[in-house]
């Protein structure tokens, strides 16, 4: 090895060592929680998942934590879903029981973990204070490592990591939509329970691999313990 390329090699290494880590910062108010359960097999749910897309940028200035769960159960009406997973039926079943409620079904809105009809009201027009206080930090694209600090300090609380993409897209060939051409925003691409605790805590998640050409956002939405609601959300999006 030169001296040229030498120089070079610790040039890069010390760019990169300085390179800031990604950082957000929950706000002083509690971030909604949208929740959309859809399926690519599910003739109702093209208008959703469009309705969906217009939140983008009430997200991107941090308004509301809004997650797309793709669900499989509409696979065998002839088309596969290619981002549903048993993990999301599951995560809708939990939402059910939460509400008392025995049917699935997509579209499935859920406001803070409550059954939503009304598309028109899903943000909240007056948010309440926070009783959690969230931070995010990634540093390179293996880990991402939160803080949280609920106002009481003997406070019980319970977790779960998302990760969302913007941008796909498919062409369904069968089933209820075939012939069609579906765009998504906020699709969940990974879902992980976090655990319960008590008191501030460090959490640390490791999410999968973004895909590329488009954006990806790290969610951690912090609940109560029973029954789902939650105190606070946050995303993080790093370029």
């Amino acid at each position: 090895m030169n001296h040229t390329t030498l120089a070079f090699l610790l040039a890069a290494g010390a760019a990169q060592a300085q390179q800031p880590a990604c950082h957000a910062s929950s706000p002083a108010t509690r971030t909604p929680v949208i929740e959309l359960y859809t399926s690519e097999g599910c003739s109702s749910c093209p208008p959703a998942d469009h309705w969906i897309s217009g939140l983008k940028d009430a997200a991107a200035q941090g308004r509301v934590v809004v997650q797309a769960f793709h669900v499989g159960y509409w696979d065998s009406q002839g088309w596969v879903d290619r981002f549903a997973t048993p993990a999301y039926t599951g995560r809708q079943r939990e939402v059910a029981a939460n509400n008392h409620e025995f049917t699935l079904y997509t579209p499935q809105l859920v406001r803070d973990g409550r059954d939503w009809r009304d598309y028109g009201a899903a943000l909240p027009a007056k948010p309440e204070p926070a009783t959690v206080a969230i931070q995010l930090t990634r540093e390179g694209a293996d880990v991402v490592q939160a803080q949280v600090i609920p106002q009481s300090p003997n406070a019980s609380w319970a977790a779960y990591w998302t990760v969302t993409e913007h941008g796909h897209a498919s062409k369904v060939t069968a089933g209820e939509n075939a012939g069609e051409a579906l765009k998504h925003d906020f699709v969940v691409r990974q879902y992980v329970t976090a655990g319960n605790y008590q008191g501030a805590q460090a959490l640390r998640f490791r999410p999968v691999a973004a895909t590329p050409g488009h954006a990806q956002q790290v969610n951690l939405v912090v609940t109560e313990l029973k029954g789902g609601k939650p105190l606070q959300a946050l995303s993080l999006s790093c370029s």
